[in-house]
């Protein structure tokens, strides 16, 4: 099944919605909507910096990385980052398709 990292960022409400439940609750929330995509949590952090939180899931597909993503987001609580991760093994395939391209005109 695909990996994608999701770096989300608190909005102030988010934010307070944290202080208020704790963080295990919105690990727990997270990981609902995950396996309501028919998704796994693999790993949920909180950090200090840019992003609040870092967390890596398998989906099965993007459509529902994107329906993650956009549910987040439309939420309001948090804005959502979604980056697909690929195995080594994926980029030792990628190395070796070779596919015809130009950068001028043909």
């Amino acid at each position: 099944m695909p990996r994608f990292l999701v770096i989300a960022r608190y909005e102030a409400q988010g934010a307070r919605a944290v202080m208020a439940a704790g963080g295990t609750a919105r690990r727990s929330a997270f990981a609902h909507a995950v396996l309501d995509l028919e998704g796994r949590l693999e790993s949920f952090d909180f950090a200090l910096g840019d992003a609040d939180v870092y967390a890596i899931v398998e989906l099965p597909d993007s459509a529902a990385a994107a329906a993650l993503s956009l549910t987040i987001t439309g939420g309001g609580v948090a804005s959502v980052r979604t980056v697909a991760l690929l195995t080594p093994e994926e980029v030792d395939r990628a190395a070796r398709l070779h596919p015809d391209y130009s950068p001028g005109p043909r």
